[in-house]
């Protein structure tokens, strides 16, 4: 805000996937803190700025694993229990249901928002994954048979970003750079607005 005019794209991408029990310096369970509420302050604090640049678009890099997630709200810092895979999947979900409830409350202002998921991309995004040292060459072998290269990972975000062919289309969410359906669980607009509201008390937004 300080150094930039005007800002016409945001790709939220920061991620961390399946990782042991870790909280942020804010005391958030890393995944849900990273994946999702790193992502909705910075779009808060720079809406503003995306709305004086309009037409300006966001993009946020969610995952196909959302269809394993579920949105607890008894539990959306795994105080009581953590399980990786289904944390990381409920942070891609909270992407998913960020991005639409954006997308409503940006209606008319010029500011678009979708989301999409990549694919498996051959990043070091799966650090934390166990991979026997027997297995490791064989790993290897399918990742460079069917993983994407992180430019070809990139190219969802890249057309959301720039192409003329999404040009004021909102609240969708895509794959392959073509929209695709989603579980009803992640067009839960009400699940959608109860997160949102929480997520701003959980960041500060909301005192």
């Amino acid at each position: 805000l300080k150094e930039e005019p005007r800002l016409d794209v945001l790709i939220n991408n920061a991620g961390i996937f399946q990782c042991p029990y870790m909280k942020t310096e804010d005391g958030f369970e890393m995944q849900f803190g990273v994946n999702h509420l790193g992502h909705f302050l910075l779009t808060n604090l720079l809406l503003g700025l995306l709305k004086s640049s309009a037409p300006s678009r966001i993009v946020v890099v969610s995952s196909k694993l959302y269809k394993y997630g579920e949105i607890n709200f008894e539990d959306l810092n795994s105080e009581i229990t953590y399980n990786k895979s289904f944390c990381y999947s409920r942070s891609k979900l909270a992407n998913i249901l960020f991005a639409r409830e954006l997308a409503r409350r940006l209606e008319g202002t010029g500011v678009t928002v979708n989301s999409l998921h990549p694919g498996i991309v051959r990043t070091n995004l799966g650090r934390y994954v166990n991979i026997p040292l027997l297995a490791k060459p064989l790993f290897n072998l399918v990742s460079w048979a069917f993983f994407k290269t992180p430019l070809e990972g990139a190219q969802t975000s890249i057309y959301l970003a720039s192409s003329p062919d999404v040009e004021g289309v909102s609240g969708k969410y895509f794959g392959d750079c073509k929209e695709e359906e989603l579980l009803p669980k992640a067009m839960d607009d009400l699940v959608a607005r109860k997160l949102w509201d929480i997520s701003e008390v959980m960041v500060g937004l909301l005192k």
